[in-house]
């Protein structure tokens, strides 16, 4: 994919993108708006958002509403208006949220070949928590040793010839599995949603559900299911369970992703998993949400979104998880472009909207909720603009949807224009995976999505502090965001 950065150049040399046509003469009215936009107060967003009373930030926690109502006073001290005559700058709905107090995890692992005549033996390998293990963040509270069993892809799919499970006892033992599917045929996408497969293994009476991941990373983003506790292990911890039967982590990937059919088996290796969670099913988490009316007294009932997830994975097992990168940068990208569109004497004929959304880490909760409960002042979504991980690295990357072609010509200039842009390739499909800009996509509205280049080395980590982020790469974000959105709230 080629590059569309432009020789390096000051950014209001560059202005001349900024309306509609890179060609046009530079706008006083888009330099004003330009010039609202601060590295530095990029980063103190970020520095604060991350800070430890905010918890990480998981959606519906008493953390998570605190670092919003801060976020939501921010709008206001900049001029954006509240979407709600009730609730303000917070749209709210349901969120259930569990928090992880305490974890351990130990791997018996068997001493000597199988002998039927004698009493097996192990060896404790104890798990240190984030290096080896860490329970989902959804997990009941319980403790249990039992059997274990190797599952593939942990998928049970006889409508389409396929089943991990077929002539595999898993009564009472925990499933260990992959995160994946036999090939990219889309009828398996809704079998790897970790809610489809945590059910599965349930129904078939697993006591819980292992997954085996090359790097630990928390993850709250499933259905707390009573008396069941899935987890995570490492690679390195697989290769463990695995060396008594000669095979290793890298063998098994490698055999069902060449073969494409089923390798399941007991395995000799007992685990035990003890954890004490607390279950919160009557939680409310929230949208931020604020406005900058648009010009146009016909046109103004539209709107053009920024935005991106404002939410993060919490603080769990005494383990903050604070979200610098994943994802204060793209609240403070989102943030600097509404400031910037804020301080135009003349807006744009559309309004913009900045929304900050809860629940992404959950399963897309907040970004769904606004798309099914569009706010008051507004009839129609015209476009969106996603901003997930903008903190790292020196360039942006992004997809925006086929059609139409003006969306994303807005896009490419604006993205010249900031010097940020490294290619903008089209969105086919949101997967299992995706981010906030999955909600209106699947709608048929136009939107696309970013994130920086990266290395991105601490995803759903500790690690993912303040100590990471850019602050240029998020204030060129946020001008491509606020030139484009300009450009197509405009027209």
């Amino acid at each position: 994919m080629r590059s569309l950065r432009p020789p390096i150049l000051p950014v209001l040399a560059l202005l001349a993108a900024a309306a509609v046509s890179a060609a046009q003469t530079p706008d006083k009215n888009l330099k004003d708006g330009l010039a609202a936009i601060s590295p530095d107060e990029a980063y103190n967003i970020v520095k604060t958002l991350a800070r430890p009373e905010y918890a990480g930030r998981l959606t519906g926690h008493p953390g998570y509403t605190a670092a919003a109502q801060w976020a939501a006073k921010k709008l206001a001290a900049w001029g954006l208006k509240p979407v709600s005559g009730k609730d303000g700058y917070l749209q709210p709905y349901a969120s259930p949220y569990t928090i992880v107090d305490k974890a351990e995890m130990t791997i018996l692992l068997p001493e000597g070949p199988a002998d039927p005549a004698k009493v097996p033996a192990y060896k404790e390998m104890k798990l240190v928590p984030e290096k080896d293990f860490l329970p989902l963040l959804y997990s009941d509270s319980g403790d249990r040793t039992a059997g274990a069993v190797f599952a593939g892809w942990g998928i049970s799919a006889p409508e389409l010839g396929y089943d991990d499970y077929a002539g595999l006892d898993v009564k009472e033992k925990f499933v260990l599995c992959f995160r994946g599917t036999p090939d990219r045929d889309p009828r398996y996408q809704i079998f790897d949603e970790h809610r489809t497969r945590m059910k599965t293994a349930l129904d078939k009476g697993a006591a819980g559900i292992v997954y085996i991941y090359e790097e630990i990373a928390s993850n709250p983003n499933g259905d707390f299911l009573p008396n069941f506790l899935p987890a995570m292990i490492s690679e390195k911890v697989m290769d463990a369970v695995l060396r008594d039967a000669g095979a290793s982590t890298a063998d098994l990937k490698k055999s069902l992703l060449t073969w494409k059919r089923p390798l399941s088996f007991p395995l000799r290796a007992r685990i035990r998993l003890a954890v004490a969670s607390r279950h919160f099913p009557q939680a409310v988490g929230y949208n931020v949400v604020g406005y900058v009316e648009g010009s146009d007294p016909k046109l103004r009932r539209e709107c053009v979104v920024i935005g991106g997830h404002f939410d993060h994975t919490g603080a769990h097992l005494g383990l903050l998880f604070p979200g610098a990168d994943d994802n204060a940068s793209g609240c403070a990208t989102s943030m600097e472009a509404g400031k910037a569109f804020a301080a135009l004497a003349r807006k744009p004929k559309r309004s913009i909207v900045i929304a900050l959304f809860g629940g992404e880490e959950l399963g897309l909760q907040g970004s769904t909720w606004f798309v099914d409960h569009l706010p008051g002042p507004f009839d129609r979504i015209d476009g969106m603009l996603n901003f997930d991980m903008t903190g790292e690295g020196d360039g942006l990357w992004g997809a925006a949807s086929a059609d139409p072609a003006a969306f994303r010509t807005a896009i490419e200039e604006a993205g010249a224009a900031a010097g940020i842009l490294r290619g903008l390739g089209t969105i086919q499909s949101v997967g299992v995976r995706g981010s906030d800009f999955a909600p209106f996509f699947l709608k048929g509205l136009p939107a696309a999505s970013f994130g920086s280049n990266g290395p991105h080395l601490a995803y759903h980590q500790t690690g993912d502090t303040i100590y990471r982020i850019n602050p240029d790469i998020m204030a060129d974000a946020a001008r491509m965001a606020f030139l484009a959105a300009f450009a197509w709230a405009d027209r």
